[in-house]
Formats: structure tokens, C-alpha cells, sequence
């Protein structure tokens, strides 16, 4: 079990982390026809805005409520509702969404109560959904912030329901299931799951959707706000779902919640990158739908398992350093670990019950600088784009992940989960350390020490028995 340690720094050097505000405005670019305001000096708004215009290469729909030493001292309701009559009247959204900063937050805006007495003064919005999060930016990271945005959306939109008698009344569609997405997850990687979903004959009501928003799409027309996502009317639909699947760690909270307020059972997993995690989610969609396992997910299982015998021989015994937030850290460090990689040196933004289970004696709540000390004995670094500059110091092979990355494109499509992402990303790792490794190949043995040092694929089990195949000798699945 890792111990999970704050760095005592007195500052952060070449900060690994994202703040809190951007996480939540990121999970609120999943919502269609949303505009996410944050409630703060325009300086906040900006750099955010930066970072996701860079790593998306989109347009980004964020506002502010443009806070002044005057408004800020006097307090801000006057700009929350300039702020709000704004832009309902030239984006006309179905949803605004209101993140806090850090600004507000040592203000202390009662920014809930300001929203209650624009309702009572402003009827023009009474056709607009508002959502409400405090998100600090003093304390926390982006996956707090996500995290809390997701919460705070399903508490504002999913109706509580009668608990009395175990929600009986509830009526439920047994072919519809909930996917909270958490913000480890690309627009790539939630169309692979809703695929996967989909071919056991189940539908998918994904929260955030950013495969729908922020995928790279040419809109058939212009409008200010998302342009595209979950639907309010699909949010209220959740309660009525069948199941609940959080993806990561940080959608336990939100899932808690719909269970809380519609009785919908949940089912969270710390990751889809990886063999077993794979093996447990299509086994849990086979008892949710009561479908068997498509044939096809067996061939895909059978290339992820050749995948990772070709690239063990590059994988084994590698030293590695990764920085990034704590579900996306698990679900690489884990995958790496499973293919005998080492890992060395762990570093993150915020605390999680994951970075526990991590196969390291210690992760570091820190920055990159941190991250750079510890990998001059390694032999590659895993992290976002801030960190190709150690990198380069290093002279490190240099693998980016995460957010933001704004040195490459096609994010969006990027995808790590499902048998077929986690095969992509081996892939994409084990090239890199050829690329760094002269002559490497069975006509130029001996390999360099880093590949020389082979482990042994990690133990697998078959989500169905070993002793038949989960397709039958004439193609139809038993």
C-alpha cells in the first residue's frame, strides 16, 4: 500500500496541478446548450479558457462575472446578475452553470442566496436551469473540481424521489443505464464505452458527455453556448435508470447521490485501462442486460493479450515517472505495473483512495519539479505537456498525458479504455522506448539494459470459463 505524502515546498515549481474552476467548467462542457460561468476576476476566466482552447483546438463557450476591487470588497451580486440577464439574452441556454474562484471564495459570496433573489427578480430566467458549485482554487485540483460540478449537477436537475418503501414507485427502464464519466476520461474514450454499451443492447445516459460536445465536430450552425452533451431532459431521466456506472474514483460521490435520490444501483470502477478491469466491466453489463458477451469482444481480448506479449520485451523491469491527477495516475500506473513495468516515482495533484493502492512506496502530492528530481533514474516520464521541458533537460523519452496537452493534436480522439485503448496505449509506449533505444529488434540483440529487463505478463481470468469459448461452434453467443 503507497503512502500518500504533501510536498512541505513552500511553493509550487512548474505547477503540475489544475485548479478546481477549470475542472468543474470542463464538466460543464459536457451539458448541451450550457454556458459555464465562473465567478470571478476576468484574469481566471482567461487562463482557463486558454488552456482548453490549446488542448481542445475548439472554440470554448466560458464567461465571468468580471469581478473588480470595488465589486469584490462590496460583494458580487450585482455581476452575478448583469452576468446571468447576459447571457440569457445573447446565448439563450438551457443551462448557466456558476463555478466559484478563489477570489469569491475568500470573499465569501453567498453565491446560492444571490441565485435564489434572481429568481424571485429576474422571470426571464425562469426557463434556464442554474447549477451552482464552489470550487476554490486554493485548495484541491481539476478532478476535485470535476467531481464536484458532476455532484452538484445531479443534485440540482435529478428530482428526489419517495425512500419510504425503497423506491418502488420509481419506474424503471431496464434498458437504460447511467455512465458518470469522470474528467480522466476523452471524448474518444466515452464513445468507446458507449459502444461497448450499446452491443449489449443497453442504452447509455453518459454525464458530462464531451464525446458530444467537444469531439472535434463542424457544427451545422453557430450558437454561444456547448454544442452538444446531456440533455436536461436525459439528466432527469437518470433516476429512472436501471444501474449507475461511475468511471474513476471521483464519480463515487455523484453516484451516491442518485442512489440517494432515486435508488439507482451503482457500480464504480477505478479504471477501464487494463485486462481485468476490462473483464469485470463487460461481466458486470452481461448481468445488467442479461446478454451474453458479443463474440467480438473475445477477438479484441485475444489482440490485447498478443498486444501485451509483444510489448513486454520493452515494457519489463522500465523505470518509470508519472505525474497526473489520481484516477488517470491509477489507471496508467496500474496498466504499466500489470506489464512488469516499475513504478518509480508517482506524482499528483490531490488526494484519492486510489493513489493508496498504487504499486509504490510513496506518491507525492506535488509539482513537477518534484517530478523531474525523481526521474533522473528513470527511463521514461509520463506526464502533460508542462513537463516536456524536464523532459528535454532529462533527455527522456516523454510520453504526454493527461491535461492539458497543446503540443499535439487530435485529444479529443485519443482513446485508453476498453480492451482496444488499453492495447493502443501498450502500443504507444512500447514505441516510444524503441524509438529511444538504437538498433532495437530481434536482428540487434542485445537490447539496451532497459529492455533487456523482461517480467513476465501479469496473471489473467476470463470473464467466462476457461473451459469453453464464449462463442458457440455455429457464431451465436451462448
Amino acid at each position: 500500500m503507497a503512502q500518500v505524502v504533501d510536498s512541505k515546498k513552500a511553493c509550487a515549481v512548474n505547477p503540475l496541478k489544475m485548479s478546481q474552476p477549470l475542472g468543474a467548467s470542463y464538466a460543464f462542457m459536457g451539458l448541451d446548450r450550457c454556458m459555464p460561468v465562473m465567478h470571478g476576476s476576468q484574469g481566471c476566466t482567461s487562463f482557463g479558457l486558454v488552456l482548453l482552447v490549446r488542448h481542445f483546438k475548439e472554440a470554448i463557450p466560458l464567461q465571468t462575472t468580471a469581478m473588480n476591487e470595488v465589486t469584490t470588497i462590496l460583494g458580487g451580486f450585482e455581476n452575478v446578475e448583469k452576468a446571468l440577464l447576459n447571457i440569457k439574452q445573447r446565448a439563450k441556454p438551457s443551462v448557466i452553470a456558476i463555478c466559484s474562484t478563489g477570489l469569491t471564495e475568500t470573499k465569501g459570496d453567498d453565491v446560492e442566496g444571490y441565485l435564489e433573489l434572481v429568481r424571485q427578480r429576474q422571470p426571464s430566467l425562469d426557463d434556464t436551469a442554474l447549477v451552482y458549485v464552489s470550487t476554490p482554487d486554493y485548495v484541491g485540483a481539476f478532478e476535485d473540481g470535476f467531481a464536484k460540478a458532476v455532484k452538484a449537477i445531479i443534485d440540482a436537475v435529478v428530482e428526489q424521489q419517495d425512500a419510504s418503501n425503497g423506491f418502488a414507485t420509481v419506474a424503471r427502464d431496464t434498458q437504460q443505464v447511467n455512465v458518470l464519466a469522470g474528467s480522466q476520461l476523452t471524448p474518444g474514450d466515452i464513445d468507446e464505452i458507449k459502444d461497448i454499451i450499446e452491443s449489449f443492447g443497453l442504452k447509455a445516459i453518459v454525464l458530462p458527455d464531451v464525446s458530444r460536445s467537444l469531439d472535434g465536430h463542424i457544427p451545422e450552425d453557430w450558437r454561444g453556448t456547448t454544442l452538444g452533451g446531456t440533455t436536461l431532459d436525459e439528466i432527469r431521466r437518470m433516476g429512472n435508470s436501471v444501474a449507475t456506472l461511475a468511471i474513476g474514483e471521483q464519480m463515487r460521490a455523484a453516484a451516491l447521490s442518485l442512489n440517494e435520490r432515486a435508488g439507482v444501483p451503482l457500480h464504480v470502477f477505478d479504471r477501464l485501462t487494463g485486462l481485468a478491469a476490462n473483464d469485470r466491466f463487460l461481466t458486470t453489463l452481461s448481468q445488467i442486460s442479461g446478454q451474453p458477451v458479443p463474440a467480438r469482444y473475445r477477438r479484441q481480448r485475444s489482440q490485447l493479450l498478443d498486444a501485451m506479449l509483444d510489448a513486454h520485451f520493452y515494457l519489463g523491469n522500465l523505470k518509470v515517472a508519472i505525474g497526473a491527477e489520481p484516477d488517470l495516475l491509477y489507471a496508467a500506473g496500474m496498466t504499466l505495473h500489470e506489464l512488469g513495468a516499475k513504478l518509480v516515482s508517482c506524482v499528483t495533484t490531490t488526494h484519492s483512495k486510489v493513489l493508496e493502492l498504487l504499486p509504490v512506496e510513496q506518491v507525492l502530492v506535488g509539482d513537477l519539479e518534484d517530478l523531474e528530481a525523481a526521474a533522473k533514474d528513470c527511463d521514461v516520464m509520463i506526464t502533460h505537456s508542462h513537463g516536456r521541458q524536464a523532459a528535454e533537460r532529462l533527455d527522456k523519452p516523454f510520453l504526454r498525458l493527461g491535461f492539458p496537452i497543446f503540443d499535439r493534436i487530435g485529444n479529443s480522439h485519443r482513446v485508453m479504455v476498453g480492451y482496444r485503448g488499453t492495447r493502443q496505449f501498450i502500443f504507444d509506449v512500447a514505441n516510444l522506448m524503441m524509438a529511444h533505444i538504437p538498433h532495437a529488434g530481434p536482428d540487434h540483440w542485445p537490447l539496451p539494459e532497459a529492455a533487456q529487463r523482461v517480467a513476465q505478463p501479469a496473471a489473467v481470468t476470463l470473464p467466462w470459463p476457461a473451459s469453453r469459448s464464449p462463442v458457440s461452434t455455429n457464431g451465436v453467443a451462448p
